[in-house]
């Protein structure tokens, strides 16, 4: 998996996609930050999500951003997906290997160090941290620390995702801590004061 340092950025999608969030979507991927973008849908029917990742594919391919599915490697598969994002109750990694074959698979290991070796021993292409911060997202059920990624660095190059409230104000020390990618999302779609191309800016 490469990694752009100018493009940090791993946005998640809202929790619902309404007509108007293809444009901003297409706005906030030109800025050229984006690295990957996760479809996160937890409440749709699987034939509205695949209607819904047919389009996103559209747009990611675009501006050449890695789409990934979150939760659920038999859409990845449908749409051809660059890859798919597992939560530890989700299907395990080593079934949706066989499924996706060569797609990128990331991990969530919460603020685990346990998690994450079990993650690199089965061959996860990244892994992901959190929460660092409270977050609009989702209640937060484990805090994550900076010395996780630096614990994890000194054993492994696997990627790290650092993921939780993450904003303009506090992402230039999980940067600076060695984070390769940031995940963020209610700071762009759920911003009260800022639109969402306008959000994407105060990331340097």
């Amino acid at each position: 998996m490469k990694i752009n340092k100018k493009k940090f950025l791993y946005l998640i999608s809202p929790n619902k996609i309404l007509k108007s969030f293809y444009g901003e979507l297409t706005q906030v991927l030109n800025s050229n930050k984006i690295s990957f973008f996760q479809l996160r849908l937890k409440k749709d029917s699987f034939k509205n999500k695949l209607k819904i990742a047919k389009k996103i594919k559209k747009i990611c391919n675009k501006f050449k951003v890695k789409l990934l599915i979150n939760d659920d490697p038999i859409l990845a598969k449908r749409i051809n997906a660059d890859g798919c994002h597992l939560g530890q109750k989700d299907m395990d990694i080593n079934s949706a290997r066989k499924l996706l074959k060569n797609k990128i698979i990331g991990i969530t290991c919460h603020n685990s160090i346990k998690l994450a070796k079990i993650a690199i021993k089965n061959k996860a292409d990244y892994i992901a941290f959190g929460a660092f911060n409270t977050s609009k997202t989702k209640k937060v059920k484990y805090k994550a620390s900076i010395n996780l990624i630096k614990k994890i660095k000194q054993s492994s190059n696997i990627p790290v995702i650092a993921i939780g409230g993450i904003n303009n104000l506090n992402y230039k020390k999980l940067l600076l801590n060695k984070a390769d990618f940031l995940a963020i999302s209610a700071y762009i779609w759920r911003n009260k004061k800022l639109k969402p191309i306008e959000t994407i800016r105060n990331f340097e």
